[in-house]
Protein backbone atom coordinates (compact mmCIF):
# COMPACT_ATOMS: atom_id res chain seq x y z
CA UNK A 1 0.00 0.00 0.00
CA UNK A 2 2.84 2.41 0.77
CA UNK A 3 4.54 1.66 -2.54
CA UNK A 4 1.24 2.03 -4.39
CA UNK A 5 0.52 5.33 -2.63
CA UNK A 6 3.99 6.63 -3.51
CA UNK A 7 3.51 5.54 -7.14
CA UNK A 8 0.09 7.24 -7.36
CA UNK A 9 1.49 10.41 -5.81
CA UNK A 10 4.41 10.39 -8.26
CA UNK A 11 2.08 9.90 -11.25
CA UNK A 12 -0.28 12.61 -10.00
CA UNK A 13 2.48 15.14 -9.37
CA UNK A 14 4.07 14.42 -12.75
CA UNK A 15 0.72 14.82 -14.54
CA UNK A 16 -0.07 18.10 -12.74
CA UNK A 17 3.39 19.54 -13.37
CA UNK A 18 3.29 18.49 -17.03
CA UNK A 19 -0.21 19.94 -17.59
CA UNK A 20 0.72 23.17 -15.84
CA UNK A 21 3.85 23.52 -17.98
CA UNK A 22 1.96 22.70 -21.18
CA UNK A 23 -0.83 25.21 -20.54
CA UNK A 24 1.62 27.86 -19.40
CA UNK A 25 3.57 27.32 -22.65
CA UNK A 26 0.38 27.73 -24.66
CA UNK A 27 -0.27 30.94 -22.74
CA UNK A 28 3.22 32.18 -23.60
CA UNK A 29 2.63 31.39 -27.31
CA UNK A 30 -0.62 33.31 -27.16
CA UNK A 31 1.23 36.29 -25.67
CA UNK A 32 3.79 36.15 -28.48
CA UNK A 33 1.01 36.06 -31.10
CA UNK A 34 -0.76 38.96 -29.42
CA UNK A 35 2.44 40.97 -29.41
CA UNK A 36 2.48 44.53 -28.09
CA UNK A 37 -0.44 45.90 -30.08
CA UNK A 38 -2.50 46.57 -27.00
CA UNK A 39 0.17 48.18 -24.76
CA UNK A 40 1.38 50.17 -27.80
CA UNK A 41 -2.07 51.70 -28.09
CA UNK A 42 -1.50 53.19 -24.65
CA UNK A 43 1.46 55.32 -25.76
CA UNK A 44 -0.66 58.39 -26.69
CA UNK A 45 -2.73 59.13 -23.66
CA UNK A 46 -4.66 55.96 -22.96
CA UNK A 47 -6.71 53.33 -24.70
CA UNK A 48 -9.57 54.07 -27.06
CA UNK A 49 -11.68 51.75 -29.10
CA UNK A 50 -10.91 51.62 -32.82
CA UNK A 51 -12.95 50.64 -35.84
CA UNK A 52 -9.85 50.11 -38.00
CA UNK A 53 -8.98 46.43 -38.00
CA UNK A 54 -5.26 45.97 -37.71
CA UNK A 55 -4.45 49.47 -36.43
CA UNK A 56 -1.73 48.92 -33.78
CA UNK A 57 -2.43 52.32 -32.17
CA UNK A 58 -5.90 51.54 -30.95
CA UNK A 59 -6.98 48.02 -31.88
CA UNK A 60 -8.56 46.03 -29.06
CA UNK A 61 -10.88 43.88 -31.16
CA UNK A 62 -8.38 41.06 -31.50
CA UNK A 63 -7.48 41.02 -27.81
CA UNK A 64 -8.98 38.44 -25.48
CA UNK A 65 -11.06 39.72 -22.62
CA UNK A 66 -8.87 40.34 -19.57
CA UNK A 67 -5.72 41.05 -21.62
CA UNK A 68 -3.47 43.33 -19.63
CA UNK A 69 -1.38 46.08 -21.10
CA UNK A 70 1.05 48.49 -19.48
CA UNK A 71 3.65 51.03 -20.57
CA UNK A 72 6.77 51.86 -18.56
CA UNK A 73 9.05 54.78 -19.04
CA UNK A 74 12.16 54.14 -17.02
CA UNK A 75 10.85 52.48 -13.88
CA UNK A 76 7.54 54.37 -13.91
CA UNK A 77 4.26 52.89 -15.09
CA UNK A 78 2.61 55.55 -17.22
CA UNK A 79 -0.42 53.57 -18.33
CA UNK A 80 -2.08 50.26 -17.31
CA UNK A 81 -5.36 48.84 -18.58
CA UNK A 82 -7.17 45.59 -19.34
CA UNK A 83 -9.44 44.67 -22.20
CA UNK A 84 -12.98 44.74 -20.94
CA UNK A 85 -15.18 41.69 -21.16
CA UNK A 86 -18.25 41.67 -23.42
CA UNK A 87 -16.84 41.56 -26.90
CA UNK A 88 -13.39 43.01 -26.32
CA UNK A 89 -14.20 46.47 -27.75
CA UNK A 90 -13.18 48.55 -24.72
CA UNK A 91 -10.56 48.88 -22.06
CA UNK A 92 -10.59 49.64 -18.35
CA UNK A 93 -7.85 51.47 -16.53
CA UNK A 94 -6.26 49.47 -13.71
CA UNK A 95 -5.42 51.16 -10.42
CA UNK A 96 -2.04 49.74 -9.46
CA UNK A 97 -0.63 49.75 -5.98
CA UNK A 98 2.95 50.71 -5.28
CA UNK A 99 3.82 47.05 -4.85
CA UNK A 100 2.23 46.17 -8.22
CA UNK A 101 4.20 48.99 -9.89
CA UNK A 102 7.47 47.65 -8.39
CA UNK A 103 6.66 44.17 -9.68
CA UNK A 104 5.96 45.46 -13.19
CA UNK A 105 9.12 47.55 -13.13
CA UNK A 106 11.10 44.48 -12.12
CA UNK A 107 10.00 42.39 -15.08
CA UNK A 108 12.91 41.71 -17.47
CA UNK A 109 12.31 42.94 -21.02
CA UNK A 110 13.40 39.66 -22.56
CA UNK A 111 10.27 38.69 -24.47
CA UNK A 112 9.70 35.69 -22.20
CA UNK A 113 6.68 34.90 -20.07
CA UNK A 114 6.77 35.46 -16.29
CA UNK A 115 4.03 34.80 -13.75
CA UNK A 116 3.16 37.85 -11.63
CA UNK A 117 0.61 38.31 -8.87
CA UNK A 118 -1.09 41.73 -9.02
CA UNK A 119 -3.12 42.75 -6.00
CA UNK A 120 -5.82 44.36 -8.15
CA UNK A 121 -6.08 41.63 -10.81
CA UNK A 122 -4.67 38.35 -9.45
CA UNK A 123 -2.23 35.99 -11.18
CA UNK A 124 -1.13 37.00 -14.69
CA UNK A 125 1.36 35.72 -17.21
CA UNK A 126 3.35 38.81 -18.25
CA UNK A 127 5.71 39.41 -21.16
CA UNK A 128 7.79 42.62 -21.33
CA UNK A 129 9.26 43.97 -24.60
CA UNK A 130 11.23 47.12 -25.31
CA UNK A 131 9.23 49.70 -27.31
CA UNK A 132 10.38 51.93 -30.17
CA UNK A 133 10.40 55.08 -28.03
CA UNK A 134 12.76 53.72 -25.35
CA UNK A 135 9.87 52.59 -23.23
CA UNK A 136 8.87 49.06 -22.10
CA UNK A 137 5.58 47.54 -23.22
CA UNK A 138 4.04 44.81 -21.08
CA UNK A 139 1.35 42.40 -22.23
CA UNK A 140 -0.33 39.92 -19.89
CA UNK A 141 -2.99 37.23 -19.89
CA UNK A 142 -4.79 35.88 -16.79
CA UNK A 143 -3.70 32.42 -15.59
CA UNK A 144 -7.15 31.64 -14.23
CA UNK A 145 -7.90 29.12 -16.99
CA UNK A 146 -4.58 27.36 -16.44
CA UNK A 147 -5.12 27.19 -12.68
CA UNK A 148 -8.67 25.93 -13.15
CA UNK A 149 -7.51 23.12 -15.44
CA UNK A 150 -4.66 22.18 -13.07
CA UNK A 151 -6.93 22.20 -10.01
CA UNK A 152 -9.47 20.07 -11.84
CA UNK A 153 -6.77 17.56 -12.71
CA UNK A 154 -5.61 17.56 -9.07
CA UNK A 155 -9.16 16.85 -7.91
CA UNK A 156 -9.68 14.08 -10.48
CA UNK A 157 -6.31 12.52 -9.63
CA UNK A 158 -7.04 12.64 -5.89
CA UNK A 159 -10.45 11.00 -6.35
CA UNK A 160 -9.27 8.35 -8.82
CA UNK A 161 -6.08 7.48 -6.96
CA UNK A 162 -7.89 7.54 -3.60
CA UNK A 163 -10.51 5.13 -4.90
CA UNK A 164 -7.77 2.96 -6.42
CA UNK A 165 -5.90 2.87 -3.10
CA UNK A 166 -9.06 1.99 -1.19
CA UNK A 167 -9.98 -0.80 -3.60
CA UNK A 168 -6.40 -2.07 -3.66
CA UNK A 169 -6.21 -1.99 0.14
CA UNK A 170 -9.40 -3.98 0.62
CA UNK A 171 -8.62 -6.41 -2.16
CA UNK A 172 -5.01 -6.76 -1.01
CA UNK A 173 -6.02 -7.42 2.59
CA UNK A 174 -8.52 -10.09 1.51
CA UNK A 175 -6.03 -11.66 -0.87
CA UNK A 176 -3.20 -11.68 1.68
CA UNK A 177 -5.48 -13.14 4.35
CA UNK A 178 -6.67 -15.82 1.95
CA UNK A 179 -3.17 -16.67 0.73
CA UNK A 180 -1.74 -16.80 4.28
CA UNK A 181 -4.42 -19.11 5.68
CA UNK A 182 -1.99 -22.06 5.72
CA UNK A 183 0.54 -19.92 7.61
CA UNK A 184 -2.15 -18.94 10.13
CA UNK A 185 -2.85 -22.63 10.74
CA UNK A 186 0.88 -23.22 11.21
CA UNK A 187 0.99 -20.36 13.72
CA UNK A 188 -2.03 -21.77 15.59
CA UNK A 189 -0.39 -25.19 15.78
CA UNK A 190 2.88 -23.62 16.97
CA UNK A 191 0.98 -21.71 19.66
CA UNK A 192 -0.62 -24.92 20.93
CA UNK A 193 2.78 -26.63 20.99
CA UNK A 194 4.32 -23.71 22.92
CA UNK A 195 1.66 -24.12 25.61
CA UNK A 196 2.50 -27.79 26.21
CA UNK A 197 4.74 -28.84 29.14
CA UNK A 198 7.63 -30.38 27.22
CA UNK A 199 10.13 -30.60 30.07
CA UNK A 200 9.08 -34.02 31.34
CA UNK A 201 6.43 -36.71 31.15
CA UNK A 202 4.52 -38.03 28.18
CA UNK A 203 3.66 -35.31 25.69
CA UNK A 204 0.91 -35.54 23.05
CA UNK A 205 1.59 -33.04 20.28
CA UNK A 206 -1.40 -31.49 18.47
CA UNK A 207 -2.33 -32.54 14.91
CA UNK A 208 -0.01 -31.35 12.19
CA UNK A 209 -0.66 -28.17 10.27
CA UNK A 210 -2.58 -28.77 7.01
CA UNK A 211 -0.33 -29.15 4.02
CA UNK A 212 -0.51 -26.62 1.18
CA UNK A 213 1.13 -26.14 -2.19
CA UNK A 214 4.77 -27.20 -1.67
CA UNK A 215 5.85 -24.88 -4.49
CA UNK A 216 4.91 -21.79 -2.46
CA UNK A 217 6.86 -20.29 0.42
CA UNK A 218 3.98 -20.91 2.84
CA UNK A 219 3.73 -24.52 1.68
CA UNK A 220 7.44 -25.06 2.27
CA UNK A 221 7.18 -23.50 5.73
CA UNK A 222 4.23 -25.76 6.62
CA UNK A 223 6.06 -28.84 5.36
CA UNK A 224 9.24 -27.99 7.28
CA UNK A 225 7.22 -27.24 10.42
CA UNK A 226 5.39 -30.56 10.23
CA UNK A 227 8.69 -32.40 9.70
CA UNK A 228 10.13 -30.60 12.72
CA UNK A 229 7.11 -31.59 14.83
CA UNK A 230 7.62 -35.19 13.77
CA UNK A 231 11.25 -35.12 14.89
CA UNK A 232 10.32 -33.42 18.17
CA UNK A 233 7.59 -35.98 18.84
CA UNK A 234 9.97 -38.87 18.15
CA UNK A 235 12.59 -37.34 20.47
CA UNK A 236 10.03 -36.74 23.23
CA UNK A 237 8.70 -40.28 22.91
CA UNK A 238 12.21 -41.73 23.15
CA UNK A 239 13.01 -39.52 26.11
CA UNK A 240 9.81 -40.49 27.90
CA UNK A 241 10.49 -44.15 27.25
CA UNK A 242 14.01 -43.76 28.62
CA UNK A 243 12.74 -41.90 31.69
CA UNK A 244 10.13 -44.57 32.37
CA UNK A 245 12.75 -47.28 31.98
CA UNK A 246 15.09 -45.45 34.36
CA UNK A 247 12.34 -44.85 36.92
CA UNK A 248 11.27 -48.44 36.75
CA UNK A 249 14.87 -49.54 37.21
CA UNK A 250 15.38 -47.19 40.17
CA UNK A 251 12.16 -48.35 41.81
CA UNK A 252 12.88 -52.05 41.24
CA UNK A 253 16.51 -51.74 42.31
CA UNK A 254 15.59 -49.80 45.43
CA UNK A 255 12.90 -52.28 46.32
CA UNK A 256 15.21 -55.26 45.76
CA UNK A 257 18.07 -53.68 47.72
CA UNK A 258 16.00 -53.10 50.83
CA UNK A 259 16.07 -56.77 51.83
CA UNK A 260 19.84 -57.45 51.48
CA UNK A 261 20.72 -54.13 53.13
CA UNK A 262 18.43 -54.94 56.04
CA UNK A 263 19.97 -58.39 56.21
CA UNK A 264 23.53 -57.01 56.31
CA UNK A 265 22.57 -54.56 59.02
CA UNK A 266 20.87 -57.32 61.04
CA UNK A 267 23.88 -59.60 60.83
CA UNK A 268 26.18 -56.77 61.92
CA UNK A 269 23.97 -55.97 64.89
CA UNK A 270 23.81 -59.66 65.78
CA UNK A 271 27.60 -59.96 65.65
CA UNK A 272 27.98 -56.93 67.91
CA UNK A 273 25.69 -58.58 70.47
CA UNK A 274 27.89 -61.71 70.62
CA UNK A 275 28.99 -62.21 74.31
CA UNK A 276 32.42 -63.62 73.54
CA UNK A 277 35.39 -61.29 73.35
CA UNK A 278 35.90 -59.77 69.86
CA UNK A 279 39.15 -58.20 68.66
CA UNK A 280 39.01 -54.43 68.56
CA UNK A 281 39.64 -54.25 64.81
CA UNK A 282 36.82 -56.70 64.16
CA UNK A 283 34.52 -54.76 66.46
CA UNK A 284 35.35 -51.54 64.64
CA UNK A 285 34.68 -53.18 61.27
CA UNK A 286 31.32 -54.47 62.44
CA UNK A 287 30.34 -51.00 63.69
CA UNK A 288 31.27 -49.49 60.34
CA UNK A 289 29.32 -52.17 58.50
CA UNK A 290 26.25 -51.39 60.64
CA UNK A 291 26.61 -47.62 60.09
CA UNK A 292 27.09 -47.92 56.36
CA UNK A 293 24.24 -50.42 56.10
CA UNK A 294 21.97 -47.94 57.91
CA UNK A 295 23.13 -45.15 55.60
CA UNK A 296 22.59 -47.36 52.54
CA UNK A 297 19.12 -48.23 53.80
CA UNK A 298 18.21 -44.54 54.07
CA UNK A 299 19.52 -43.91 50.56
CA UNK A 300 17.53 -46.85 49.17
CA UNK A 301 14.37 -45.55 50.86
CA UNK A 302 14.98 -42.07 49.44
CA UNK A 303 15.53 -43.41 45.93
CA UNK A 304 12.38 -45.51 46.17
CA UNK A 305 10.41 -42.45 47.30
CA UNK A 306 11.75 -40.33 44.43
CA UNK A 307 10.95 -43.08 41.93
CA UNK A 308 7.38 -43.26 43.19
CA UNK A 309 6.99 -39.49 43.07
CA UNK A 310 8.41 -39.39 39.54
CA UNK A 311 5.91 -42.06 38.53
CA UNK A 312 3.14 -39.75 39.70
CA UNK A 313 1.80 -41.96 42.43
CA UNK A 314 -0.80 -39.98 44.40
CA UNK A 315 -0.12 -38.94 47.98
CA UNK A 316 -2.62 -38.71 50.80
CA UNK A 317 -4.81 -35.62 50.71
CA UNK A 318 -5.86 -35.24 54.33
CA UNK A 319 -5.90 -32.08 56.46
CA UNK A 320 -2.46 -31.69 58.03
CA UNK A 321 -1.70 -29.36 60.94
CA UNK A 322 1.50 -27.85 59.58
CA UNK A 323 2.07 -25.90 62.80
CA UNK A 324 2.18 -29.13 64.80
CA UNK A 325 4.62 -30.67 62.30
CA UNK A 326 6.91 -27.64 62.62
CA UNK A 327 6.92 -27.91 66.42
CA UNK A 328 7.72 -31.64 66.31
CA UNK A 329 10.45 -31.20 63.68
CA UNK A 330 12.12 -28.36 65.61
CA UNK A 331 12.05 -30.47 68.79
CA UNK A 332 13.84 -33.28 66.93
CA UNK A 333 16.33 -30.80 65.44
CA UNK A 334 17.15 -29.38 68.87
CA UNK A 335 17.95 -32.86 70.10
CA UNK A 336 20.15 -33.58 67.06
CA UNK A 337 21.88 -30.17 67.09
CA UNK A 338 22.06 -28.80 70.62
CA UNK A 339 24.92 -26.51 69.62
CA UNK A 340 22.65 -24.50 67.30
CA UNK A 341 20.17 -21.82 68.26
CA UNK A 342 16.66 -22.64 67.04
CA UNK A 343 14.06 -19.87 66.75
CA UNK A 344 10.36 -20.12 65.86
CA UNK A 345 8.13 -17.50 64.23
CA UNK A 346 4.59 -18.89 63.99
CA UNK A 347 1.25 -17.28 63.23
CA UNK A 348 -1.28 -17.04 66.03
CA UNK A 349 -3.68 -19.43 64.31
CA UNK A 350 -2.72 -23.00 63.31
CA UNK A 351 -1.87 -23.42 59.62
CA UNK A 352 -3.56 -26.38 57.95
CA UNK A 353 -2.83 -27.72 54.46
CA UNK A 354 -4.13 -30.72 52.50
CA UNK A 355 -1.50 -33.41 52.03
CA UNK A 356 0.49 -36.34 53.32
CA UNK A 357 1.57 -35.74 56.93
CA UNK A 358 4.47 -38.20 56.76
CA UNK A 359 5.92 -36.66 53.59
CA UNK A 360 5.49 -33.11 54.85
CA UNK A 361 7.27 -34.08 58.07
CA UNK A 362 10.06 -35.45 55.89
CA UNK A 363 10.27 -32.05 54.13
CA UNK A 364 10.69 -30.26 57.46
CA UNK A 365 13.20 -32.80 58.77
CA UNK A 366 15.33 -32.57 55.62
CA UNK A 367 15.37 -28.76 55.63
CA UNK A 368 16.34 -28.58 59.29
CA UNK A 369 18.96 -31.30 58.88
CA UNK A 370 20.39 -29.41 55.90
CA UNK A 371 20.62 -26.24 58.00
CA UNK A 372 22.27 -28.12 60.86
CA UNK A 373 24.80 -30.01 58.74
CA UNK A 374 25.93 -27.04 56.65
CA UNK A 375 26.29 -24.37 59.35
CA UNK A 376 28.85 -24.20 62.15
CA UNK A 377 27.97 -24.81 65.79
CA UNK A 378 26.46 -21.70 67.34
CA UNK A 379 24.60 -20.66 64.20
CA UNK A 380 21.02 -19.42 64.45
CA UNK A 381 18.32 -21.22 62.49
CA UNK A 382 14.94 -19.46 62.25
CA UNK A 383 11.82 -21.36 61.21
CA UNK A 384 8.81 -19.22 60.24
CA UNK A 385 5.34 -20.30 59.15
CA UNK A 386 2.80 -17.81 57.82
CA UNK A 387 -0.16 -17.70 55.43
CA UNK A 388 -0.31 -15.44 52.40
CA UNK A 389 -3.33 -15.28 50.05
CA UNK A 390 -4.37 -18.92 50.38
CA UNK A 391 -0.78 -20.19 50.55
CA UNK A 392 1.18 -21.51 53.50
CA UNK A 393 4.74 -20.14 53.44
CA UNK A 394 7.38 -22.06 55.38
CA UNK A 395 10.83 -20.47 55.61
CA UNK A 396 14.01 -21.94 57.07
CA UNK A 397 16.68 -19.26 57.47
CA UNK A 398 20.21 -19.62 58.82
CA UNK A 399 23.18 -17.28 59.25
CA UNK A 400 25.74 -19.80 58.08
CA UNK A 401 28.31 -19.44 55.27
CA UNK A 402 25.66 -19.83 52.54
CA UNK A 403 25.37 -22.05 49.50
CA UNK A 404 28.25 -21.91 47.04
CA UNK A 405 27.41 -19.94 43.91
CA UNK A 406 28.24 -22.84 41.58
CA UNK A 407 25.88 -25.16 43.49
CA UNK A 408 22.84 -22.86 43.70
CA UNK A 409 21.45 -23.60 40.19
CA UNK A 410 21.47 -27.38 40.84
CA UNK A 411 20.87 -27.46 44.60
CA UNK A 412 17.54 -29.31 44.15
CA UNK A 413 18.97 -31.90 41.78
CA UNK A 414 19.74 -35.41 42.96
CA UNK A 415 23.13 -36.29 44.42
CA UNK A 416 24.11 -32.63 44.66
CA UNK A 417 26.50 -32.27 47.60
CA UNK A 418 28.10 -29.21 49.11
CA UNK A 419 31.86 -28.90 49.18
CA UNK A 420 33.11 -31.52 51.64
CA UNK A 421 35.69 -29.20 53.20
CA UNK A 422 33.15 -26.40 53.76
CA UNK A 423 30.77 -28.88 55.35
CA UNK A 424 33.38 -30.39 57.62
CA UNK A 425 34.61 -26.94 58.62
CA UNK A 426 31.02 -26.08 59.56
CA UNK A 427 30.96 -29.05 61.88
CA UNK A 428 28.53 -31.24 59.90
CA UNK A 429 28.77 -34.48 58.03
CA UNK A 430 28.16 -35.33 54.40
CA UNK A 431 24.74 -36.48 53.23
CA UNK A 432 23.58 -38.53 50.29
CA UNK A 433 22.66 -35.49 48.20
CA UNK A 434 19.01 -36.55 48.01
CA UNK A 435 17.48 -34.51 50.85
CA UNK A 436 16.69 -31.29 48.98
CA UNK A 437 15.61 -33.17 45.86
CA UNK A 438 13.06 -35.03 48.02
CA UNK A 439 11.90 -31.69 49.47
CA UNK A 440 11.37 -30.27 45.95
CA UNK A 441 9.60 -33.43 44.71
CA UNK A 442 7.25 -33.60 47.73
CA UNK A 443 6.45 -29.88 47.47
CA UNK A 444 5.61 -30.22 43.76
CA UNK A 445 3.51 -33.33 44.47
CA UNK A 446 1.46 -31.17 46.86
CA UNK A 447 1.02 -28.46 44.21
CA UNK A 448 3.61 -26.21 45.83
CA UNK A 449 7.14 -25.01 45.17
CA UNK A 450 10.46 -24.32 46.88
CA UNK A 451 12.97 -21.51 46.28
CA UNK A 452 16.42 -20.64 47.55
CA UNK A 453 17.93 -17.26 48.40
CA UNK A 454 21.51 -17.48 49.60
CA UNK A 455 24.49 -15.30 50.29
CA UNK A 456 27.29 -15.08 52.85
CA UNK A 457 25.68 -15.04 56.28
CA UNK A 458 22.11 -15.54 55.04
CA UNK A 459 20.43 -18.57 53.47
CA UNK A 460 16.66 -18.99 53.18
CA UNK A 461 14.66 -21.94 51.83
CA UNK A 462 11.01 -20.98 51.17
CA UNK A 463 8.35 -23.67 50.71
CA UNK A 464 4.92 -22.60 49.46
CA UNK A 465 1.95 -24.98 49.81
CA UNK A 466 -1.70 -24.31 48.89
CA UNK A 467 -4.12 -24.25 51.82
CA UNK A 468 -7.31 -24.70 49.77
CA UNK A 469 -9.12 -27.96 50.49
CA UNK A 470 -7.53 -28.41 53.91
Amino acid sequence: MVLLAVSCAAVGVAAVVELNGFLTGRLDEQLRETGVRFPASLEHGGPAPSDHDGDEDGDTRRQAAGTFGARLVGDTVTNAAVVASGGGTGTVNVPLSARDRRKLAGLPADGEGHTTDLASLGDYRMMATEGRDGDVLITGLPTESVEAAVHRLELVAAVVFGAALAVAGVAGALWVRWSLRPLSRVAATATRVSELPLSSGEVALPPRAPESDPRSEVGRVAGAFNAMLGHVEDALTKRHTSEERLRSFAADASHELRTPVASIRGHAELALLHPDPVPQKVLRALERIEAEAARMGEMVDDLLLLARLDAGRPLERLPVDLTRLVLDAVTDAQAAGPGHRWLLELSEEPVTVPGDAHRLHQVLANLLANARLHTPVGSTVTISLQTDAGTAVLRVHDDGPGVAEDIRPKVFERFTRADRRRTEDAGGGTGTGLGLSIVAAVAEAHGGSITLESGPGSTTFSVRLPTSGA
